[in-house]
């Protein structure tokens, strides 16, 4: 018998007539929603082994897909295997829906899957991946220029709670880069600013807003709880703070940094990963002098800048949450906004580092001022 095309309602009447009904999509699109009682089998683990799903060669079998195209294709392989009563739903399980016929969806809310679509489409992301960041804490520290967008963009993407530490208030010389405030909440506290920024973007993030000065008294518990920590200070001395809690604690920090036209990103996870990954302070052991690295408000700073190197952040934080790709763990991305260019510098772990290297016991915190004053 010929390959038949069905539309959705035939294909529904034959389901219930008693056809083995077969949605041959990928796990993380049939978790937007399938066709009710349809039997969810991956095209590539289908054609594998046919047999161990289909053991009777004359059993009525209905394909479906998105959009109509896989099915038949897959339809075409089972009738060169010897199947002979099968059929194809026509316009896929966009048709099934679009006719009203009856779907089964993921235990997932409709605001859920409708604005983490586009990511459940993703097979590296998917439902799964999706519930991590729903699951996910992360810190930002600083709600300015680095923490803006990464704030912005890891609230989009579904970060469960994002808690930002700042104390500072907002001022008009922030806008130009500092995308969560506005010109209406200047001199408000700038994690306030940015809770109602990011609440009114994402509603299902929780947003803890700590208005409190980074120091050893409070990094610790500030890191309480947290998966991965996003490095938006603007001075030496909370970085290296950082990147010392990150350390003893074994929280992975994600690095960024701007000056004029330049930015840098990177990943430092020793302390999850010693001697095999830096740490900051294997990339600088001591800081420059205050007139070789002065601040935005000294040196001045393209506007759009923060903005890349926030969003590089962002996507290092994702990744590292989803386990997916390759984070930028022993590499230091650099980037130039005049020529457009990126260059990657490779990073290794310094066996000598005194808070990093292996079997090192943690120093413990020292006053970081002072230290990259020259005092320590």
């Amino acid at each position: 018998m010929p390959i038949r095309n069905l539309s959705p309602s035939e294909a529904h009447a034959r389901q219930r007539g008693g056809a083995v009904l077969i949605d041959v999509r990928a796990a993380h699109e049939r978790a937007l929603g399938m066709a009710e009682d349809a039997l969810g089998i991956v095209r590539e683990d289908l054609q594998a082994d046919p047999a161990a799903h289909l053991p009777e060669l004359d059993a009525e079998v209905v394909l479906l897909c998105q959009r109509g195209l896989r099915s038949r294709q897959v339809a075409e392989f089972l009738e060169g295997r010897g199947y002979r009563n099968l059929a194809s739903v026509e316009g896929g399980t966009e048709a099934w829906e679009a006719a009203g016929l009856p779907m089964w969806r993921a235990d997932v809310d409709a605001d859920f899957s409708e604005r983490y679509s586009r990511h459940l489409r993703l097979p590296d992301v998917g439902l799964d991946g999706q519930k991590k960041l729903e699951a996910a804490r992360v810190l930002v520290v600083g709600a300015g220029g680095l923490g803006s967008p990464s704030a912005y963009y890891l609230a989009a993407a579904g970060i469960g709670t994002l808690r930002i530490a700042d104390d500072d208030v907002v001022d008009r010389s922030n806008l130009q880069r500092q995308i969560l405030h506005a010109d209406a909440r200047i001199g408000m506290a700038k994690v306030e600013s940015a809770a109602i920024a990011l609440s009114a973007l994402n509603p299902r993030t929780n947003i803890e807003a700590v208005r409190e000065r980074i120091t050893s008294d409070n990094i610790e518990r500030l890191l309480d709880g947290i998966d991965v920590v996003v490095d938006g200070a603007d001075n030496f001395p909370v970085r290296y703070l950082l990147n010392d809690a990150c350390v003893k604690l074994g929280k992975p920090l994600v690095y960024g940094a701007v000056h004029r036209f330049e930015g840098q990103a990177s990943v430092f996870d020793a302390g999850r990963h010693r001697g095999e990954a830096p740490c900051y302070r294997c990339l600088f052991p001591q800081p420059p002098p205050p007139e070789a690295a002065p601040n935005c408000a000294e040196a001045g700073v393209l506007g759009v800048l923060p903005g890349v190197i926030g969003l590089l952040q962002a996507t290092e934080t994702i990744k590292l949450l989803l386990g997916i790709g390759e984070p930028l763990r022993g590499r230091l991305l650099q980037f130039d906004a005049l020529s457009m260019r990126f260059r990657e510098t490779r990073l290794r772990p310094d066996p000598q580092c005194p808070v990093c290297a292996p079997d090192c016991a943690f120093p413990g915190y020292v006053d970081y001022a002072a230290f990259c004053a020259g005092g320590q």
